[in-house]
């Protein structure tokens, strides 16, 4: 392999606080860890979890860090080749003090999803602690290290990469040999390979409306603090932005609790008008208004023994507020119209996008009922907090709306995956899972999403401040202004500051235009300006001197 870039952007990252106590990577605070209290961990763990589990958690926390990794390799090195920039993943893993990695192959084309590469790592911390304390092993011991590399490969690719361990020094060889390439081209993978995987195609192929993909801390501790109600019938109460997945979040709490077996009922309060709500949630009684010709159960009813989910909660009524903190607190309610008190079981979950401290002191929410919600209140950090989770997403919602419409998509280009990971997704995970189904229909069959697939329409692509995108999707550095999107004089500027000349602008432009037409030229000509001919001949000329 060709020289790699120097370690310096990567070691110019750590600084030192001894006087504070305090280590950080960038914002992020560390710690440095022993070599012994590592290997008391790690034994610990497996004499706790067992061997199996034990593995699986170091994979998993292994996985999550790459992927991290990889988010910010994006951005490290902008305008670097492709080698150059995963580069970053094995000289970070090097700087963490893991083991140094050389590069044997890397092969990668991102529009038919071809990845492989073979990665040699000398003195594995991992290795030197199972040989000192177990002795020569008969499989590989590396976890925290090939789930690493898993994660950083399969969030940079935008697809499931599995990094093997084929050799293994805690095994007796000399160094760990891995082996990357995409999932589908693995027989025979374990557990700990594939449940660990939030780009798993099984998980989505068999379970794909139970499906929540996330490696970021952020997810878990969401994921976390339901686990630890899964067995009891506390109320949660989902908070965040718009589209950040309460409803998803909501589910799994459902999924996981004891009422997993009976039903979940959800209902958008904002949806509803304010005259029928009460109705939606409580039921209706025969003859209570004209029309009403059968009695009608609410969601209440139809929830009993389950978990009803009331999203958007803020916008209940003074009234439906207080029917429903008399419905939760005394199992207990009367339909529309009747008389006959009902009695149900229900485990309530709601959800909400405005702070509803705030509206409890402007008046226009109970505050008896927001305490009796709140018992255990979880913030879901929106997509732009959390871009360690975009990969699985991504790669979730292409298989999703490839099956749903029939279509043969594999995958997504290289500048596409930049820019998804930079998106800043104002409507978080709801945008992204639309801007990938409408590239699913938009992708030629059995071709690869590309930028123009994603943002037609807006042809926005809200960045990260201090970065943006080159005109072929590549990350570049710059100090736009916050939320600019991205756009034909930011492209030109762009050009300009890198010596452009007129002739190469103008090239930009024609290509920019006919890949947005789809290769149309006819299109691109009219929304240049040009008739046809003449586009066709500016074409002409930059193909004679290409």
């Amino acid at each position: 392999m060709k020289h790699l870039p120097a370690y310096t952007d990567l070691t110019s990252r750590l600084r030192f606080s001894p006087e504070q106590g305090r280590i950080w990577r960038d914002s992020e605070r560390c710690v440095l860890l022993s070599n012994s209290a590592l290997t008391m961990l790690r034994n610990e763990l497996v004499v706790q979890l067992g061997l199996v589990k034990a593995r699986r958690l170091f994979w998993e926390l292994g996985f999550a860090e790459g992927a991290r990794c990889a988010v910010e390799a994006k951005h490290l090195r902008p305008g670097s080749s492709f080698l150059d920039a995963f580069a970053v993943g094995p000289q970070a893993h090097a700087v963490t003090g893991f083991g140094w990695t050389e590069i044997e192959t890397l092969e990668t084309d991102t529009e038919n999803g071809h990845f492989e590469g073979r990665f040699l790592v000398h003195d594995s911390i991992e290795a030197g602690i199972h040989l000192a304390t177990e002795g020569v092993h008969t499989d590989p011991v590396c976890w925290l290290q090939t789930g690493f590399a898993s994660g950083f490969a399969s969030t940079f690719a935008g697809q499931p990469i599995i990094m093997r361990e084929i050799e293994c020094q805690g095994m007796g060889h000399p160094a760990c040999l891995l082996h990357g390439k995409p999932e589908a081209e693995w027989p025979g993978l374990d557990d700990a390979e594939t449940n660990a995987v939030p780009l798993d195609p099984a998980v989505s192929r068999h379970q794909d409306k139970h499906f929540v993909a996330g490696v970021s801390a952020g997810f878990n501790a969401v994921r976390n603090l339901i686990e630890r109600t899964a067995r009891t019938d506390a109320s949660l109460l989902f908070l965040g932005e718009t589209g950040v997945g309460k409803e998803v979040f909501a589910k799994l709490a459902h999924r996981l609790s004891l009422r997993n077996d009976a039903p979940f009922v959800a209902l958008n309060c904002a949806a509803i008008p304010e005259g029928l709500i009460e109705a939606e949630l409580f039921g209706v009684a025969k003859g209570a208004f004209t029309g009403a010709g059968a009695d009608r159960p609410g969601r209440f009813e139809l929830a009993d023994g389950g978990t009803l989910f009331l999203d958007e909660i803020s916008m209940l009524s003074p009234l439906a507020q207080s029917k429903v903190l008399r419905a939760i607190q005394e199992g207990e309610f009367e339909r529309v119209g009747d008389t006959r008190t009902i009695q149900v079981n229900v485990r309530l979950i709601a959800a909400s996008n405005v702070d509803l401290e705030a509206a409890m002191g402007e008046g226009t929410f109970r505050a008896d009922l927001y305490f009796r919600l709140s018992t255990l209140p979880i913030r879901v950090p929106p997509l732009r907090e959390r871009r360690e989770d975009i990969p699985g997403l991504m790669e979730h919602f292409r298989r999703k709306y490839a099956k749903r419409h029939g279509r043969t998509v594999e995958g997504f280009t290289a500048r596409s995956i930049n820019a998804l990971l930079l998106h800043d997704y104002p409507g978080n995970v709801r945008e992204l899972e639309r801007m990938v189904e409408r590239a699913v229909l938009l992708a030629d069959e059995s071709g690869a999403i590309d930028l123009r697939h994603l943002f037609i329409g807006t042809n926005n692509v809200h960045v990260r401040r201090g970065l943006t995108l080159t005109c072929d999707g590549r990350v570049a550095e710059e100090q736009p202004v916050d939320g600019e999107p991205f756009s034909l004089s930011h492209m030109v500027g762009l050009l300009r500051q890198n010596g452009a000349t007129l002739t190469t602008i103008e090239d930009a432009i024609v290509r920019s235009a006919i890949d947005a037409a789809g290769g149309n030229v006819a299109q691109a000509a009219r929304e240049l300006g040009l008739s046809r001919r003449q586009l066709s001949y500016k074409v002409e000329k930059m193909q004679s001197c290409d």
